[in-house]
Formats: C-alpha cells, structure tokens, sequence
C-alpha cells in the first residue's frame, strides 16, 4: 500500500494542510512499483528533501498502458459519446478549481515558482484549459465529401487509442492539462508520466480523477525517470502516439524510440531560443516592460523566454538603461512571500547548468552588465542576469540556457536583425516591437517560429495554436489545432447504387 505525504503549509502566501498518496495511479488505484524504489523531491528554495515518491519503470508502464487499452475497449473510447466525455471533463475542472490553492502551494514547494503565479497563472491556466477542451468534446466531426449521386463518401476523425504523454517540470499544472484535456475530448485513454522533479500536484490531480466519475484505465499517471519509464512510454507497442514537452536532445530519442518500435505518431514541444526585436519607433516603456516579462517570467524557465533582445541603436542606451533598472528591481526570494517574483532555479542540476553558461558567456568575452551570480547560500537562487557585447557565435547566444539570462545586442537594419533572429536552429517563438504596423506585421512574417507576439511577449491565448518551426518540434498544443493530434481520419465510401 503507497504511502502518502503531509505538508501543512503557514506562509504568508498559503495557509493549509494538503495530503496526497505517494505510490503510481494506474487503473483507478494507487500502487506500489513492480521494483519498488523512490525518487525524492527536493524544495529547491532550501536545496532539502520534502519526501519520496513511487518510482515505476517499464513494468509499471507495460500494467499502466494494458489498463488503458481495456479502458479504450470497454468503458471510453467510442464507448461514451462526447456530451459525456465534456460533462465529465467539466466535473473535473470544478474539482480542480475547489483545490486550486492545494496545486498551488505544491508547485511553490517543488518547483520553487512563486506561489501567486503557480496560483493566479499555471492552476488558473490549466483549469481553463481542461474547461476549453470540454466543450470541443461532442464537436469532434469528419465531413462528407461529394463524389457521385451513387456513392455517399465521409470522414471519420476516430480517437488514436491509448496515448502516451510525457511533460516538464517548469509549469506542472498546465503542461498536464495542456496534454490530458484534447486526448480526453477526442477519446483516448492516457498513460502519461510528470516530470521526476515536480510529481506532488500530479500526484493530488490523481485524486481527482474518480471522483469526476472518469472509469479506471482512463487516465493512469506513472512517476518514474525519463530514461526508464519515459522510455518505455516511448517503446512500448500498446502506446499508439507520444505527446512530449522538454528538450531537444530527448524529443530526439523519442522520436527514435518510436520509430523503432510500432511507428507510433509523434508530437514534440522542444526548446527555444526567441528573439525579442525593438525598434527605434518602439513605445518604449512598454517594450521594456514586455521584455522584462519575455525573459525573466517564470525565472527564466520557459520554453519560449525572449532571451536574445536585439535593439535598434537609436534606443539602445535608453532601452538598457530602463532595462537594467526593471531587472535590478526584481524580487527574488522565498516563493510563499507575497512579493516574490522570481523564486529558486528548480534543482541543483539546472542552477549549475545556467551558471556554468555565465561563465561560458565571461570566458567567449560577453560582458555579465547586471547580476550572474548566486543569491545566498541556501537554496538554488540566481540573480537576473544581462548580458551586452554578445557575438553571434556565443555559446549563450546560440544555446538555451533556461535560466534568468538575457543576450542584449545591437542593430541597425531591419534585413540585419531578420537574418539574425532567424540564425538558430530553434524557432518557436518571437517577438516585435514597433508602431509601424506595416514593418510589425512583415517582420513577424518573416520569422521562422511558430508563435509571433506583436508589442507583447510570452502571452499565450489557449484558442491559438503554440508549437515551433524547425528544431523547436512538431505539432501544436493548444487551440482547436491540437486536436488533431489525438485522431487518426478513416475515410468511409458508401456504394448507393454503383454497378460492376
């Protein structure tokens, strides 16, 4: 039987006791692993183990992924129409509204993100999220094509089947049902592992599930390593398609791992390297502002961070100036304080990796105008960083660090800073700043990313598309867009009185 987790919480932020069971929740249960083990999750704003959880491997996804499929045979699927999958869905969300600040609160503690924007963003987010996709749940339509008076001809958009899901650390909530919520509306059942580093708010999402009056096997979440359960989520023949959000570097081994097991269908929301471009004719305070947000949001930690800032000479001095005095102002510390903007880094792994960019920034002879280093002693902390006098050939400007750091440079054409923000092998996101509405809009078509902000950076719609260009993935999430990824369309001929 799985042990469970107490944490009573008296910050100034949140006050409350949450519990929640520590094992895997596969086919409506909570259980322990086929090998045992545990992972313990670390409160990166300390650098201290808060608990351990359930470890699965491949066993307990091989279990996970055969629940899910006599789920999709029997009790989902095109079993249950999708007024019914919405209703349920809608259920669902209600519950995870009534615990949102318990989300909240586990997400500070784990990730070290602070708690309002765990609360007033991610949670929120991931709400409107799941209540998005139930109301497309019973619009889910093929159409009917014409041919000849003798035949009826139509399509079918029919759920893949069993999915399987793997998500980040860097938003818990919202990465969870920004890949749960189009799989559950189209019909699908899931299999889906949390990242290692963030599990306790999946872990509480569990609890959730029976009592929205989903059937075991619908959805099965399995805590584990990438190498073990994330790889055989990748392998394993019963799973008809991944959906993945995290690196470069693993979006390839998945996709090598799918292709040599059943061919499986593939999407992939990698990483990112945005350009942030201002223009002379800019609004300048609101660029500034914007920029602030594009970068250091969520401490650096976002997939789609404007972390190459090119700016036009003429406001250069001015836009750094302003630049320079946001960043200073921004409070880090503790993310249960009211005030905090920017908690922890979320482990010691990636605060070493982000410094060891700094010093790889220094060493190529970028100069560090503002922070680059850590905060304290306790904790994974960092200060928000800049970086001027940056090159193109820069380790930390080709590279995405994930972390508080921004590239600031110089430009003067626009054909210059086209071909510059497009030299990356990334290209999810962009942004442009500018009054000239005929410049702004050809700018942002000129960009190779999938995502261009015009004068607002990092904001997202959920009913618009997100996903990247290039080596930034395939597929979108998000929007009536990410439907498609979760059906397979049969083409039906119907003979009304065609002869041989």
């Amino acid at each position: 039987m799985p042990s469970t987790f107490t944490k009573t919480f008296d910050t100034p932020a949140y006050k409350g006791t949450v519990t929640i069971p520590l094992g895997l929740y596969i086919n409506g249960k909570f259980v322990d692993p086929v090998e045992g083990g545990t992972i313990d999750v670390v409160n990166p704003a300390t650098g201290k183990v808060v608990t351990s959880i359930a470890a699965g491997t491949k066993a307990d996804i091989d279990i996970a992924a055969k629940a899910a499929k006599e789920a999709y045979k029997t009790s989902w699927g095109l079993k249950v129409p999708g007024t019914q999958r919405g209703k349920l869905m809608s259920k669902l969300a209600v519950l995870m509204e009534e615990h949102i600040a318990e989300f909240a609160a586990l997400d500070a503690l784990a990730n070290g993100k602070a708690y309002n924007t765990a609360y007033g963003k991610d949670n929120k987010g991931a709400i409107a999220v799941m209540e998005y996709y139930a109301g497309w749940a019973d619009k889910i339509s093929g159409k009917t094509i014409e041919t000849n008076e003798k035949k009826l001809a139509y399509t079918r958009h029919e759920p893949i089947g069993v999915v399987g899901q793997i998500i980040p650390w860097n938003v818990p909530m919202f990465s969870l049902s920004l890949k749960v919520a189009p799989a559950l509306a189209t019909g699908n059942t899931i299999v889906l592992k949390p990242s290692e580093i963030t599990p306790l708010s999946a872990l509480l999402f569990c609890t959730l599930i029976e009592q929205a009056g989903f059937p075991p096997g619908v959805i099965n979440i399995v805590n584990g390593y990438g190498s073990t359960a994330g790889q055989a989520i990748s392998e394993h023949p019963l799973i008809e398609k991944v959906a993945f959000t995290g690196s470069t570097l693993t979006g390839r081994r998945i996709m090598e791992a799918a292709a040599k097991s059943n061919l499986k269908s593939v999407t992939l929301e990698l990483g990112g390297k945005s350009p942030s471009i201002l223009f002379d004719d800019a609004d300048l305070e609101q660029a500034v502002k914007w920029a602030i947000h594009g970068i250091y949001y969520n401490h650096g930690q976002n997939c789609s961070a404007g972390s190459r800032i090119f700016v036009q000479e003429g406001i250069y001095d001015k836009f750094l100036d302003q630049f320079t005095e946001q960043a200073r102002a921004i409070k880090v510390g503790d993310p249960f304080s009211p005030d905090t903007y920017q908690g922890p880094q979320v482990s010691k792994t990636q605060f070493e990796r982000i410094m060891g960019y700094i010093t790889s920034g220094q060493n190529d002879g970028a100069t560090v105008h503002l922070g680059g280093k850590q905060i304290g002693q306790e904790g994974y902390f960092i200060e928000p960083t800049i970086f001027t006098e940056c090159q193109p050939n820069m380790e930390i400007v080709r590279e995405e660090i994930f972390g508080p750091v921004a590239c600031v440079m110089k430009f003067k054409t626009e054909d210059e800073v086209v071909e510059q923000a497009n030299d990356t092998t990334y290209g999810l996101a962009a942004s442009v700043f500018t009054k000239d509405i005929d410049r702004a809009i050809r700018v942002a078509h000129a960009l190779e990313a999938g995502t261009a902000w015009i004068n607002c950076s990092n904001h997202a719609e959920i009913s618009m598309p997100f996903g990247g260009f290039k080596q930034s993935g395939i597929g979108r999430d998000l929007s009536e867009y990410a439907l498609e990824n979760y059906t397979n369309v049969k083409a039906v001929h119907v003979n009304i009185g065609m002869r041989m």
